[in-house]
């Protein structure tokens, strides 16, 4: 297992749409400033070429905290950045999958919305999974 249970003190996930008038460079520079213990970089609108810009600044900032950097979604990304982990749903590739694209050293996190696909997950190689909203917000809603 890669990942420490105290990196999962203070998880952040980034969204664009919350900004405001700080760039998200700067927003996610405050919250490690303040005890974020693990970041998530999620981008579902940027192209590849700026989802790895994004992925490669961020990486730079997060090393300079000792924070890891965990990747949503995007495997390759997640390896080009260097990014110390990636986090996919359950839509997205097998975890299995990922463990063998990633290796055993990067961090792997799956979402999961049940009991079942939970043990699935960890049997596959996850080292945490993501539990999903508990209250609807913009980007997700709760069944």
């Amino acid at each position: 297992m890669n990942c420490d249970k105290s990196l999962m003190r203070l998880y952040a996930v980034t969204d664009r749409a919350w900004t405001g008038k700080m760039s998200l460079y700067e927003q996610v520079e405050a919250a490690l400033k303040n005890g974020a213990s693990c970041l998530q970089l999620r981008e579902k609108e940027l192209d590849e070429g700026a989802f790895l810009e994004e992925a490669l600044k961020l990486k730079e900032l997060c090393g300079r905290y000792g924070v890891p950097l965990i990747i949503n979604d995007n495997v390759d990304i997640a390896i080009k950045a260097g990014a110390d982990g990636v986090h996919v749903g359950q839509e997205d590739m097998c975890a299995h999958d990922v463990r063998g694209l990633i290796g055993p050293d990067m961090i792997l996190g799956v979402s999961a919305h049940s009991v079942e696909e939970a043990v699935q997950a960890v049997e596959n190689g996850a080292d945490y999974l993501g539990l999903g909203a508990v209250f609807n917000t913009s980007t997700k809603v709760v069944d």
